[in-house]
């Protein structure tokens, strides 16, 4: 392999995170996130993997849906 192609290699960290929201699921994905970003560096994509939710009363409670979510390492 070039050192060209060497330097723009990347490496990435692949995790599972659940989040939830009252309002609905792209809020659920978006407080996911946004949480993660508050600790994890260089997030580039997510993959919703599960959607689910807490039923209250007949009602929907929240809904929590999982994530995988993809960040490159440090070199």
């Amino acid at each position: 392999m070039s050192e060209h192609k060497q330097n723009n290699a990347n490496t990435y960290k692949v995790i599972e995170i659940v989040g939830s929201s009252p309002t609905g699921t792209d809020d659920a994905i978006r407080n996911a996130i946004a949480d993660a970003g508050k600790t994890i560096k260089h997030i580039d994509w997510f993959e919703v993997i599960e959607t689910r939710g807490h039923v209250e009363n007949g009602n929907i409670g929240h809904f929590q849906v999982t994530l995988k979510l993809g960040f490159r390492l440090e070199h």
